[in-house]
């Protein structure tokens, strides 16, 4: 089990790199990415991805206590995140009308999007029991790791299993 400590960026995606080596396959690197994240990036409770599967996002590999399993393109921060096809970061979700509340201690959320070359693929999901948690050091990194989550996966597989 990882220590829970703070890292940087460099440091976290560089720990994920090598996590990763040359393995492809969309679902090891997610479960990698999730478990790395949760362990080493302070004050979150969840972390974990969402996969779109038609009009729906389901959930994917993930840490932390369970979570909602299937989610509408058109209810929640995550479906908002994945329609707009850009990033959000909730810094209270106690005031956002949209806010699926999956877990009652999360204070705040980041989703970002997993896109490339102009498919939506999923989203990223991290959520903190503190409010106003994420920077845009954070939002940065997070999109980071989407970005290289995908460049070395095997999305031919992915969108024929999801049929995107």
């Amino acid at each position: 089990m990882y220590p829970v400590q703070s890292a940087t960026a460099v440091d976290l995606l560089s720990e994920l790199e090598a996590l990763w080596g040359g393995e492809r396959d969309f679902f090891i690197r997610a479960a990698n990415a999730a478990a790395l994240l949760f362990w080493r990036l302070p004050e979150v409770n969840w972390v974990g991805f969402y996969l779109r599967d038609g009009e729906e996002l389901v959930l994917g590999p993930f840490q932390g206590k369970p979570a909602c399993q299937r989610i509408p393109l058109n209810r929640g921060v995550c479906g908002r995140a994945a329609r707009q096809r850009r990033t959000l970061c909730i810094p209270d979700v106690r005031h956002e009308p949209d806010y699926i509340a999956c877990s009652p201690e999360t204070r705040s959320e980041l989703v970002v999007p997993l896109l490339s070359t102009d498919c939506l693929y999923g989203v990223l999901d991290v959520d903190s029991p503190r409010q106003a948690r994420f920077t845009s050091q954070d939002i940065a990194l997070l999109e980071s790791v989407a970005q290289k989550l995908l460049s070395g996966a095997d999305l031919e597989r992915l969108r024929r299993y999801y049929q995107l």
